[in-house]
């Protein structure tokens, strides 16, 4: 006998944050380490950076989004999140590649902090100069 999955998987990474992102259908609660959405990401960037892959293939209200995030900062989190919810909503409805692709939603933000290099005060920045 087998067993149907009703969850839908998609994993998403940004700069040192990893998301992994299940969809089910349902009413639309979004759920991020068991916290609702407006209570995890407090400002609209970041809320509206979440809610981005819905917007687009108009399915706002349709699934319930559970996630779990770590690593990263709020914006690092936030875009790991997008991600995971894009690809998860590819796998249900591959018809929707056109409108996550002309957004922007399926590539991978590849950019990392970068190094702190010896004799330097940063990854770039020098020490000051004292000529005295």
């Amino acid at each position: 006998m087998a067993v149907i999955n009703p969850w839908t998987w998609g994993l998403g990474r940004r700069k040192s944050a990893t998301a992994r992102v299940r969809l089910q259908p349902g009413a639309g609660a979004i759920i991020i380490n068991g916290k609702p959405l407006e209570a995890y990401f407090c400002t609209t960037q970041t809320r509206n950076s979440v809610t981005s892959a819905l917007e687009c293939t108009e399915s706002v209200a349709q699934y319930d989004i559970f996630c779990n995030v770590r690593g990263g900062g709020t914006t690092g989190q936030a875009g790991a999140v997008s991600l995971g919810l894009a690809r998860a909503l590819l796998k249900i409805n591959p018809a929707t590649f056109d409108a996550l692709r002309d957004n922007g939603l399926l590539t991978r933000d590849q950019r990392m902090k970068e190094r702190k290099k010896y004799g330097r005060r940063g990854a770039r920045r020098g020490f000051q100069f004292s000529k005295r």
